[in-house]
């Protein structure tokens, strides 16, 4: 596929009298950055292909935003034809502001389906208060969005998830659900009927933070679990954004080793035949150094920039 895909020149800012010359460059680099991690994702993992209808899930926080605003840029200049469409689940949660997202994706100029389903009711009427809503919720509001996909002919499903998102749930399940495993870049959806894809895979949150507060996205809070301090995934992020605070660039590093997995030096007899392993007499780069002290070189990826730390 066309490097096109991450071309680093993007168009440039509009002047702003009021904006310092250094925030200007800042935020010129901030858009490269964010459509070079985007666009480097879509090519490794052939997220996007000629002719795909890609219905882009557009909740109102600001990764949603963030990743619709991305892929319009890249469609624009990609190097081949794809159709987005932006697609809302109001669930009918009190005082949600319906009128937002119709406005603004019209005024975007880009095509869009609002589907308006109740889950809020069921959610609280089958979960007892205190109790984590996510399960249920993510369950119903998956289900309508797999039906609404295949009414719209869509292709692929664009979810906003971001590599903070994929790192929680990689240490998520390691905790309480005793597996590696993390959050893929694309996979089959549960019921085998649809490809869904995550564009942002590459992009840290805090860029994604910045770009809204720069973009002005229109932000409509989540008060169904929004308020829902107690989560473990909240509590993972706060561990992993005390480790980054600690020891800068950790979080870039374990990012990293997600794409750099060894089977043979974990414990899955599902994944290496360690029953029999015989020698062979030939050097290996992942032999096990028995008797050397460990050393962990500073690992990299394409678009992404590793930072070194102490520790």
């Amino acid at each position: 596929m066309s490097a096109v895909w991450i071309e680093n020149e993007v168009a440039p800012l509009e002047k702003d009298p009021k904006a310092g010359a250094k925030i200007e460059r800042e935020t010129h680099k901030l858009e490269k950055r964010l459509c070079r991690q985007v666009g480097q994702a879509i090519m490794d993992y052939n997220m996007i292909e000629e002719g795909d209808r890609v219905m882009v899930c557009v909740s109102g926080g600001k990764d949603s935003y963030g990743m619709l605003d991305i892929l319009l840029k890249l469609q624009a200049r990609a190097p081949i034809n794809f159709e987005l469409i932006a697609v809302n689940l109001d669930q009918k949660q009190p005082g949600f502001p319906d009128h937002i997202l119709p406005e603004y994706l019209k005024k975007l100029g880009v095509p869009f389906h609002i589907e308006t389903q109740d889950t809020y009711s069921i959610v609280k009427k089958v979960i007892p208060e205190g109790k984590t809503m996510c399960s249920l919720c993510s369950r119903l509001r998956r289900g309508i969005l797999y039906r609404v996909a295949d009414e719209l002919k869509i292709t692929k499903i664009a979810l906003g998830h971001h590599r903070d998102d994929i790192l929680q749930t990689f240490f998520l399940n390691m905790f309480f659900a005793g597996k590696l495993k993390g959050m893929p870049p694309k996979l089959v959806s549960d019921d085998g009927g649809h490809i869904v894809i995550r564009p942002l895979a590459n992009v840290a949150e805090k860029d994604l933070t910045r770009w809204a507060a720069h973009r002005e996205f229109p932000i409509i809070p989540c008060t169904l679990c929004g308020s829902q301090e107690n989560l473990q995934r909240k509590q993972i992020g706060n561990m992993l954004r005390e480790w980054e605070k600690q020891y800068p660039g950790r979080t870039e590093t374990m990012f990293t080793s997600l794409q750099n997995v060894v089977p043979s030096h974990l414990m899955d007899l599902k994944r290496h035949n360690f029953k029999d392993i015989k020698v062979t007499g030939v050097p290996d780069e992942d032999g096990d150094k028995v008797f050397d002290e460990e050393e962990f070189p500073v690992a990299s990826l394409p678009g992404l920039q590793v930072l070194k730390f102490p520790g």
